[in-house]
């Protein structure tokens, strides 16, 4: 203790820049200088006061998370379970409030105290038995999400929560300010204070320089410890009552992922991966760092991956940074100072180079995407033309698309449709989305489009309710909204693009089903998320057309796949042990029908086949082998390609409601059935016709 008290007197003695930026935190707002004057340049309403309010509000989840994972880590500790503890916290809190009836005050008090509860379990077991804390919270990361999917098998969410609560997520006093802020502040402050103004914050710094050391000084380490982790659980709870507000939805994968964002934030803050060293203000500015990243990426127009890529660069250069400050500390006191102090400027030096090399690549970007623009724009003169003379406002009409998961290849292929369309009109297309299955990703996409100002937005839905209101705000705000593939509640868009309706799927699936089985015997369900608005409708029809029509058919399992072809392999191998007698594996998402298939052909099972929801290409090797019987679906080609005019003809009044048709460029004529823009009836594949479609 005595020696953090004399590194404080030091460090009164320093230059008033190493006193404010003790881990050389300039770094930081140089970066975020870059940042700004790049995306001030290239992201439409950038430097909007409604923009960096958007930021900040942007920022609290995982703000609240970095914030109190830096006095962990300041004692050389990690917590990876921040983010499932944020799972566990949700549907406890939703449960509690729906099934058990609570009032909300009580049920986000007992969640609270959940938090607690999860955050004590981890310190007793670093402190009491010793273990790793690594070790302890992967294992505790583990623990909570198992138990918060368990709690509602993977497909049960809560929503409908009072507008007062979800005022704390989604409201702005005066119109301006989030609510959220009105947390995350005051914890910034709260934290600030304890590590900056307390014995106890003190105390952390020397248990992070070393235990042992801090224990000969009278130092409760235990003590400490156990109190930094438990406030962990505690604002890993308080961040999901958050969340929800802010999604208007508890659901199991609630805070997915956040636990390596509030890491790489105070790492990037200057936080010592080793202990001893980090404060408040370095991890915030990492926290707006990655996050004006992201927000700045998505205004322009660019992809949103280029924030991971640039993230990781300056994460990775902040680690060997630290790497190079813990040697040179750790150099005998007889070093010549003027080779410490070469070692200091290189260290600048990197870090320099770091800054300069992220700006260029962002400015390469926004070059790339002013010269494709304009290649666009010279290929497609005419159609542009028009298009200005349509709108009438002098400018290209701006539509911004998203898929549920922009890797699936079903969305690859509709892009392809969404492109042409593009090109034909003379618009410019925005195309981002989540990477994987997530809700609140799409709404930060979405949120990014409402502040750039697009003419259009057209989404394909995760979750109808987690997306609505953000949904409805952009129509407040005179943005046309049309949903594609899957929809939001109705009063959230103008226009559903239906590709087929959910009966005439479930229906025409049923039907191939029986076709296979001879109209009796046993089937299971693949299906891509049991939380996914349009499958689980599907499946609805499927299930009144056995009542219906085939009495003697039945369903005997229904598992997801998460859209991945390997967890559709699996899920498939487990169908065919647990119930032996099934004759036809459907699947009803895109990755998993080949999934089954390579799972069925590796079984040996002649006896079962194989029928769904897919793309030819994807299946063609398994229908030609006769695995695959046949699949349904439609155009998906076409359906990006329709759903792009349909949001034109939207933003130029060419489509308004009460229209029985409307012309949708090479499709021609297509039929409008009330808010419906219906593409047709679903199509199968089979061996005799899969070799006439590439896509």
């Amino acid at each position: 203790m005595e020696n953090v008290g004399e590194q404080r007197e030091l460090r009164t003695e320093l230059p008033l820049a190493a006193r404010w930026f003790p881990n050389n935190e300039w770094v930081l707002i140089a970066v975020l200088l870059v940042e700004v004057v790049l995306f001030s340049v290239s992201g439409a309403n950038f430097l909007s006061a409604a923009n960096g309010f958007e930021i900040s509000r942007l920022a609290v989840e995982i703000g609240l998370l970095a914030l109190v994972m830096t006095p962990i880590i300041i004692t050389g500790g990690i917590d990876l379970s921040v983010g499932s503890m944020m799972g566990l916290s949700a549907v406890v809190m939703g449960a509690l409030w729906r099934d058990a009836h609570l009032p909300l005050p009580l049920a986000i008090l007992i969640t609270l105290l959940v938090g607690v509860g999860g955050g004590y379990l981890n310190a007793a077991i670093i402190t009491k038995l010793r273990f790793p804390p690594l070790i302890v919270t992967l294992g505790t990361f583990s623990l909570f999400r198992g138990i918060a999917e368990g709690l509602t098998r993977g497909i049960e969410n809560y929503s409908g929560f009072g507008e007062n609560y979800l005022f704390l997520g989604q409201g702005y006093l005066f119109d301006v300010i989030p609510t959220q802020l009105l947390i995350f502040v005051p914890a910034t402050v709260a934290i600030y204070w304890m590590l900056e103004r307390t014995a106890f914050g003190r105390s952390l710094y020397a248990i992070g320089y070393s235990a042992e050391g801090a224990r000969y000084a009278g130092i409760k380490v235990r003590r400490s410890l156990t109190v930094i982790y438990t406030l962990s659980g505690f604002v890993s709870s308080l961040a999901a009552v958050i969340y929800v507000a802010h999604l208007g939805q508890a659901k199991s994968d609630a805070g997915t992922g956040y636990e390596l964002m509030a890491i790489t934030a105070v790492v990037l803050g200057g936080a010592s991966i080793f202990g001893g060293r980090g404060t408040i203000l370095g991890t915030v500015l990492g926290l707006f760092a990655i996050v004006i990243l992201q927000n700045g990426l998505r205004l322009s127009g660019l992809p949103a991956e280029l924030a991971g890529i640039m993230t990781g660069f300056l994460l990775i250069v902040v680690i060997l940074f630290d790497r190079y400050s813990k040697s040179a500390s750790a150099a005998p006191a007889g070093a010549d100072t003027e080779e410490e102090f070469e070692v200091k400027n290189s260290q600048v030096g990197i870090i320099s180079a770091a800054i300069i090399l992220t700006g260029l690549i962002i400015a390469g970007s926004n070059w790339m995407l002013v010269r494709s623009i304009r290649d666009n724009g010279s290929a497609g003169s005419s159609e542009a033309k028009n298009a200005v003379q349509n709108t009438g406002t002098g400018k290209k009409a701006v539509i911004a698309m998203m898929p549920k998961a922009k890797g699936d290849p079903y969305f690859i292929s509709c892009k392809k449709g969404a492109d042409e369309a593009a090109k034909e009109l003379g618009i410019e297309l925005l195309w981002d989305g989540p990477t994987d299955l997530d809700p609140a990703k799409q709404n930060e996409v979405v949120e990014a489009w409402i502040t750039r100002g697009v003419d259009a937005i057209a989404v394909s839905v995760e979750n109808k309710e987690a997306i609505s209101t953000v949904l409805k705000k952009a129509k407040d705000k005179g943005i046309k909204v049309v949903t594609w593939d899957a929809d939001s509640n109705k009063d959230a868009r103008d226009f559903l693009i239906n590709q087929a309706t959910p009966q005439g799927i479930g229906e025409t699936l049923t039907d191939e089903a029986s076709r296979i089985m001879g109209g009796k015997g046993e089937f299971a369900i693949v299906t891509a998320s049991l939380s996914a608005a349009n499958q689980n409708e599907w499946i609805k029809y499927i299930k009144q057309r056995l009542t219906e029509k085939y009495p003697e058919m039945k369903l005997v399992a229904i598992q997801p796949s998460d859209g991945d072809r390997d967890r559709a392999f699996t899920e498939t191998q487990n169908i065919l042990k647990v119930y032996p007698n099934v004759k036809v594996v459907m699947g009803i998402a895109a990755p998993a029908v080949p999934g089954i298939a390579e799972a069925v052909k590796q079984s040996g099972r002649n006896d079962v086949k194989v029928t769904g929801l897919s793309l030819p290409n994807m299946c063609k090797p398994y229908i030609k082998d006769g695995i695959v019987d046949s699949i349904v679906l439609w155009n998906t080609v076409d359906l990006g390609y329709l759903s792009v005019y349909a949001a034109d003809a939207l933003v130029n009044g060419k489509l308004k409601k009460g229209d029985k048709t409307f012309e949708a460029g090479r499709l021609k004529s297509i039929e409008v059935v009330d808010d419906e823009v219906r593409l047709g009836k679903p199509f199968i594949f089979n061996k005799e016709n899969v070799d006439n479609f590439d896509f």
